[in-house]
């Protein structure tokens, strides 16, 4: 008899790996817990480190060109009137790489992407209010 419970169980088994094993991915929704280590804590269920984690340029500080044509040394001040430095005014054009500041922090929402049968969870974007 404990043989035969044991060959159900290993079919349960078996079957629940199927299902599983057929779902290309799973959407899931965590809350940052930590920004170093990044900690992500999934549906308050379970909570992530950063081996777990593939992080997409979305929720990463990068660096990325940008072009830009803009002269320096004139501003408007506080009573509204424009002020300019002669000695300190240039052109400022072309390409330039700019630093973006998206790194995941402490509170923000979002949403991740199981891969199929693994314990990698790809985090897509931010949700919600999140800035």
């Amino acid at each position: 008899m404990a043989d035969a419970n044991g060959f159900v169980e290993a079919l349960k088994k078996a079957a629940r790996d199927e299902r599983e094993a057929s779902k290309p991915v799973s959407i899931y929704f965590g809350e940052v817990v930590s920004r170093k280590p990044l900690k992500i804590n999934v549906e308050q269920k379970m909570i992530l480190g950063e081996q777990q984690l593939i992080l997409t340029r979305n929720v990463t500080d990068y660096m990325t060109p940008v072009t830009v044509q803009w002269e320096t040394g004139t501003g408007t001040l506080t009573d509204g009137k424009t002020t300019a430095y002669p000695a300190h005014v240039h052109a400022l054009e072309g390409k330039k790489n700019f630093l973006m500041h998206n790194a995941l922090e402490k509170g923000d929402l979002v949403i991740l992407l199981r891969q199929q049968a693994g314990q990698k969870f790809v985090v897509l974007d931010r949700i919600g209010g999140a800035p």
